[in-house]
């Protein structure tokens, strides 16, 4: 190769690797994330600093939204534990949220007594996905797409993402309760 050539590759690998630190680097932290709140307000993810955050893509027409109620049971039992509980309704499968944002905070209240902070429907899959879903998948060994509703995630106090569960896991279920006790030492 000769020197022309050798100068130009060198360039092409400086910008290349130059452009991918500023997209990595520019997602932030966990703790950088602003989401609205279901019922109006802002969820400042700033407040969670410290504490383990089980955040969960949530809906209220799918066969796992009984899981609302795991959910629930989880928040009460470690909210004084410093876990916080996260559910993010979305309607990007089957259109299985089709309220609007109050009435998906309302449902989740009224229906499975949840006291768990609920942002307003956001996109988590496609192309406007929600940037803190882009953070989540953008994170080493979570990048496969959310495939389903109540996908969990398990956040740890230093806010990176410990584990993640599929659907199909309950969130009572003792794998999901182990990783939030392992979290919280």
């Amino acid at each position: 190769m000769n020197t022309l050539k050798k100068e130009r590759v060198m360039k092409a690998l400086f910008y290349g690797l130059f452009f991918i630190s500023l997209n990595v680097f520019s997602a932030g932290n966990f703790y950088d994330f602003k989401v609205n709140h279901g019922e109006g307000g802002v969820i400042n993810f700033s407040e969670f600093k410290g504490k383990v955050v089980v955040l969960t893509n949530i809906a209220t027409r799918c066969g796992f939204t009984d899981q609302l109620d795991d959910l629930e049971t989880i928040y009460a039992k470690y909210k004084d534990k410093n876990v916080v509980v996260l559910g993010i309704p979305s309607n990007n499968f089957l259109s299985q949220t089709p309220e609007a944002n109050k009435e998906v905070v309302q449902f989740c209240k009224l229906k499975y007594k949840t006291n768990f902070p609920i942002t307003e429907k956001v996109d988590v899959i496609g192309d406007n996905k929600h940037p803190i879903i882009k953070w989540v998948n953008g994170q080493k060994g979570f990048e496969s797409p959310i495939l389903w509703n109540f996908e969990k995630f398990i956040i740890g106090k230093d806010g990176l993402i410990i584990d993640r569960f599929r659907s199909i896991t309950k969130p009572t279920d003792k794998d999901v309760i182990a990783a939030i006790e392992k979290a919280l030492n």
